[in-house]
């Protein structure tokens, strides 16, 4: 792979749960690869979901991380040139964004509701087309517009897609892609609430704090035009962008509680070691010319988005469990030490040199 210049790379995880391994492997991967070219790894917290998300799991995210040695070189706790780095405290910065569209006349107000846009999705998948908004709000007049905000009605803020243009990019990961715009249909970019959707947060954010090379799952794919669309309108830079196949289970479906949709604490408290983890993980979808342990720079120095598979990835506790073993003979004794809880067997047992445990003589 050609060598990149200026290369940061992010993770921003909603705090609506404890850290999974799908989201721990995202975090990863995009670590690596700023590691990978000398570069710098941002974390940024996308807490705009005020019903579901939790100042805790913001907590139990940063301790995660930290435990597996994914230390963030900007971000919360760390600070930065492009702060804050929580989304529910950039509302002033998207309201000058907002206002920018707005004069461009690329938004508008809309007052749907959400009972009125369900039964519309309903009507289109019924006749056999793709949903999408009709328009409805866009061919409001100024006094129509007017009269809803009299009554009291709280818009949201739409987005104008604009018609029969074709939307084109490299997906590192996919290779080309293309989308046409009259698929798409004008989109919520501020909730009615006026708190930011997550096609604007994220997209306007990745721009401002300036990061090139956007790892992320496959279910973002669809979103990648949406958030071009709303960088060319604001005129500001799009990074690169990458999609991650989902990891499956052995059978190919979705993972079970028992086959690895698994919170990175619950698996920090069944005994995995974090080495254990990034070397299984670092594998769950890449591959690697040599298939031994390796330390975390080991793992950096072989990571190259061309080794990135497009299938699914297929989680096998197997091999979890293998480098779970590679971990423990590779640990140095003071991390297995604390890894046993640091006590010997027995009460006259105590640590000698070395941390091995002897037994004192009666």
């Amino acid at each position: 792979m050609t060598a990149i210049q200026n290369v940061k790379t992010r993770f921003a995880p909603s705090p609506t749960g404890l850290l999974h391994l799908g989201n721990v492997r995202t975090a990863l991967f995009n670590a690596l690869l700023a590691q990978r070219w000398g570069g710098r790894f941002l974390l940024r917290i996308e807490d705009t979901d005020q019903e579901r998300g939790r100042p805790e799991y913001v907590a139990a995210l940063l301790e995660d991380l930290r435990w597996l040695g994914l230390d963030w070189r900007e971000g919360p706790e760390i600070g930065g040139p492009h702060q804050p780095y929580l989304q529910s405290e950039r509302a002033t910065i998207y309201a000058r964004y907002y206002q920018r569209l707005e004069a461009g006349e690329r938004v508008y107000p809309c007052f749907c509701t959400p009972a009125e846009l369900a039964l519309s999705r309903k009507t289109q998948l019924a006749a056999g087309r793709p949903p999408r908004y009709t328009g409805t709000c866009a061919r409001l007049s100024e006094a129509d517009r007017q009269a809803r905000l009299d009554r009291g009605l709280q818009p949201t803020l739409r987005f104008r897609v604009p018609v029969g243009q074709m939307i084109e990019f490299e997906d590192m990961v996919r290779g080309p892609q293309r989308f046409a715009s009259d698929d798409i249909g004008d989109f919520v970019i501020r909730r009615a609430d006026g708190t930011p959707q997550f096609f604007f947060a994220n997209a306007a954010d990745d721009a401002l704090m300036e990061v090139t090379h956007v790892l992320r799952g496959e279910d973002h794919l669809t979103n990648t035009p949406r958030q071009l669309l709303l960088l060319e309108a604001l005129e500001l830079p799009a990074p690169r962008y990458g999609h991650l196949a989902l990891i499956v289970g052995a059978d190919g479906g979705p993972l079970s509680k028992r086959l690895g949709d698994l919170s990175v604490r619950e698996l920090r408290t069944g005994g995995y070691l974090p080495e254990a983890l990034l070397n299984y993980l670092a594998r769950l979808g890449h591959a690697y010319e040599r298939d031994k342990w390796m330390e975390w720079n080991g793992l950096a120095t072989g990571f190259t988005p061309d080794h990135l598979g497009r299938a699914p990835a297929r989680f096998d506790e197997a091999q979890l469990l293998h480098w779970q073993t590679e971990a423990i003979q590779h640990a140095p004794w003071e991390q297995l030490w604390a890894w046993m809880g640091g006590r010997c067997v027995g009460a006259s047992a105590r640590p000698a040199e070395g941390g091995f445990c002897r037994r004192d003589p009666a």
